[in-house]
């Protein structure tokens, strides 16, 4: 899949992108009242560019530069803004 393809409400995204972007991670409070770390990359491929949020560990391995695959992803508009994030059920590895 492109990230041309993606659009809001997707499941089961798989694609394979390069990180250009990766912002130090931040803590951040979640709706459930726990605080952990979210970073955010940016992510480009020959069709377009999205932003991924990372949650806690996802982001440990993960370097500017990297080529990765994502494998179960689901993508949602936040502040009018396509993301793509990878819940508990998604993966991701640098290929």
């Amino acid at each position: 899949m492109q990230i041309s393809e993606l659009k809001p409400a997707m499941n089961e995204v798989n694609l394979k992108a390069k990180i250009i972007e990766l912002k130090e991670p931040r803590e951040v409070m979640t709706k459930f009242g726990t605080a952990t770390t979210l970073t955010e990359a940016t992510l480009e491929d020959d069709s377009g560019s999205i932003k991924l949020t990372l949650w806690g560990k996802q982001a440990d391995e993960l370097e500017e530069g990297n080529e990765i695959e994502i494998i179960g992803g689901f993508t949602k508009e936040f502040r009018e803004e396509l993301q793509l994030g990878l819940g508990k059920k998604g993966s991701i590895k640098v290929i």
